[in-house]
């Protein structure tokens, strides 16, 4: 089979879209959802609920705890007694010579009486505190007996001990008697951590059952605090349980068909109103980390925490979408990710509701980003319709304000918070898919930046030339709808090449002296058409994006350097013209935006040489030279139509008009 670059292309869109539904149904199925949501005090909104089969009715966590408690009381953990170092320490005495023998007595027999309650370690002592025991089993030998747990000494308190029985010896301190006092009580972490285990595992973790066809919740009920511990056991027990294999094959068959289409209702919009998009690889591999990333955060949060999934900013990715495209993408998009969360969120008409608000709010209060203000303006409002919206579902569900979770607000605001990262990710998108922003358009246009500034200085009259082209270009795209911004931007630098040669360009020269005239008609029109290939390359080594680019590439479209070629031919009207000296390389333009700058181009140039400046001259002028660019077929590749050409006529015709303030001419009187 004959691999073409069609075929090649399809084949990538189709592994996308198979990438981005296994990655979305991967994060959706993190969890074993419960076919059921539910919360207390809130209306049951299925159909009646009987019990499957039989389960027991689960304790709460907060009544399991209060019996864990209760059941604490009578915990005992064990110590081991080592009798061997007692009869050592006594020996140590009676073998050391630096203690006086009438002392040795009265020691020993203190010492036998530490060793007899026992000395214990700091990190045991702390242990038995973080316990809150009162007791402990000894474990001495095979017999094993309880103590109280103020029975025991530790090194420093057995010191105190001695040194108040034998107070009335002055020698003590020299004697260093605390080499005689070690922990001969050991805690057993094992035998103590059994017999707490047995202690817990008396406690019942359930307090009844429920029976198979045991009525559970009607449709309307509300879920009281007796019903929520059912549902909730209910939900415990059914995760926990394992299905058929054949109903487990039918669900997940199920799942796979409700991603694919939620996923394919996206292509297919994409494909039916937004050709142009889906037509490039990147867009699309642009879409699937969009969708993704928002499902597998919300999954992550869902899953691995226990925040509320209100604190995921779900509209940073209307608020993306919309730089880089268009509204309507952004809020489809939009939509198409809270449909394939919805079935995984605890209230999902709730949820919906909520997102699809705030997705709307976005996606109108941000038209054009080009301030950081801006992005303060919209965070702001998504706050607010997230805190009304919220208000207006549990007033409505619940019918009271104590329903309300206050901290649901909070979530909300660190949600809204987040959407001021978009400016960076905005950066990191333009950067790595090629994309161009508002917020770049505006710094490109910027008359101050380092290139523009270079650009006056070397070639002022072209730059002139360009800043009048930008104005007559930018108030023609407002009149038939294009991207003002990329088209005066665009026709800032569309002449950018001729900085290389400034001075072959009459709006450049001074004093009548033009280089040119000293050139042959070719070489000089060769000169001419180099600009565009010029101000490529100094394009490209400045880094602007590929979009402004093509402004210079296609200014001048396919046409002839009509003043070169047409001396040619009045000087040589028998000899044959080489028709490619004479003409530009194109491409011709396939933009609207590109299109105007042409026409502007093109018509701003010519009118410098007008003899008069008169309302009916302009008129003409403007109309002959877009007609002949229409007669040339320079408009035929782009998405413009003959009612849009001529509404950038009638306002070329006005703005021209007020460039070289033409007047009525007012008529003389006539003599009787």
């Amino acid at each position: 089979m004959k691999i073409t670059k069609k075929s090649l292309q399809n084949a990538i869109h189709i592994g996308i879209f198979i990438t981005t539904a296994a990655l979305v149904f991967y994060f959706l199925l993190q969890k074993q959802q419960f076919r059921y949501q539910f919360d207390k005090g809130r209306p049951w909104q299925y159909e009646l609920l009987t019990s499957p089969y039989d389960f027991p009715i689960l304790k709460s966590e907060t009544k399991l705890n209060k019996e864990r408690d209760s059941v604490m009381h009578f915990y005992t953990p064990y110590f081991r007694k080592n009798n061997n170092l007692l009869s050592d320490k006594i020996d140590a005495i009676s073998a050391d010579s630096k203690i006086e023998t009438f002392l040795k007595i009265p020691l020993k027999k203190a010492i036998e009486e530490i060793y007899q309650r026992g000395i214990i370690s700091l990190e045991d002592k702390k242990t038995l505190n973080e316990l809150q025991v009162k007791n402990v089993f000894i474990i001495d030998g095979i017999k094993t007996h309880t103590i109280s747990v103020d029975n025991f000494f530790t090194n420093k308190s057995a010191y105190e001990y001695l040194d108040s029985v034998l107070f009335w010896n002055n020698n003590l301190k020299n004697l260093n008697l605390g080499r005689f006092l070690s922990p001969n009580m050991t805690y057993d972490k094992i035998l103590s951590a059994k017999a707490k285990d047995d202690l817990l595992s008396s406690i019942s973790i359930s307090e009844g059952i429920v029976q198979k066809g045991e009525r559970i919740i009607g449709p309307g009920e509300v879920v009281n605090e007796t019903t929520y511990t059912i549902l909730s056991s209910l939900k415990t027990y059914s995760e926990r349980q394992k299905l058929s294999k054949n109903k487990e094959y039918i669900m997940i068959f199920g799942e796979i068909i409700f991603v694919i289409g939620i996923l394919l209702l996206f292509t297919f919009y994409l494909i039916l109103f937004r050709p142009k998009i889906a037509a490039l690889t990147k867009n699309l591999f642009f879409m699937q980390i969009m969708i993704v990333s928002m499902v597998a955060l919300a999954s992550l949060v869902s899953t691995h925490t226990n925040w509320s999934i209100y604190i995921v900013p779900f509209a940073l990715q209307p608020i993306i979408i919309r730089i880089f495209f268009d509204s309507r993408t952004a809020l489809f998009t939009h939509i198409i990710t809270i449909l394939l969360l919805s079935y995984v969120m605890p209230f999902p008409l709730e949820f919906i509701v909520l997102q699809i608000t705030a997705g709307m709010v976005a996606v109108s209060s941000l038209k054009n980003l080009t301030q950081r203000s801006q992005l303060v303006q919209t965070a702001s409002l998504i706050f607010l319709s997230y805190a009304v919206m919220y208000t207006a579902c549990v007033l409505m569900l619940k019918g009271d304000f104590y329903e309300i979770k206050w901290e649901s607000y909070i979530y909300f605001l660190i949600s809204c918070f987040s959407l001021l990262f978009a400016y960076g990710l905005i950066f990191i998108f333009e950067k790595t898919f090629g994309f161009l922003s508002d917020i770049t358009l505006v710094e490109l246009s910027n008359v101050n930046n380092k290139l523009l500034m270079r650009f006056a200085e070397i070639a002022p009259g072209t730059f002139q030339h360009s800043l009048q082209v930008a104005n007559l270009a930018t108030e023609a795209a407002k009149s038939i709808n294009a991207n003002v911004l990329l088209t005066r931007t665009g026709a800032l630098y569309h002449d950018l090449g001729k900085m290389e040669k400034p001075m072959f360009f009459t709006e450049n020269q001074t004093a009548n002296n033009n280089p040119l005239a000293q050139k042959d008609f070719e070489d000089a029109a060769q000169i001419i058409i180099s600009h565009v290939a010029d101000g490529v390359k100094i394009a490209e080594k400045n880094n602007l994006p590929s979009q402004i680019i093509d402004f210079i590439r296609t200014h001048h479209g396919k046409s002839k350097t009509r003043f070169f070629y047409n001396s040619f031919k009045n000087k040589y009207p028998d000899k044959e013209i080489n028709e490619e000296a004479f003409s530009y390389k194109g491409p011709l333009p396939n933009t609207k935006e590109l299109a105007i700058v042409m026409m502007a181009d093109a018509v701003e140039a010519t009118s410098k040489s007008l003899a008069e400046h008169s309302e009916e001259s302009i008129d003409n002028l403007v109309e002959k030279i877009i007609d002949n660019q229409i007669a040339e077929g320079a408009f035929k590749d782009a998405p413009i139509t003959f009612r849009h050409i001529e509404t950038v006529k009638n306002v070329l015709k006005n703005k021209l008009k007020n460039i070289y303030h033409v007047r009525i001419s007012y008529p003389e009187l006539k003599k009787k």
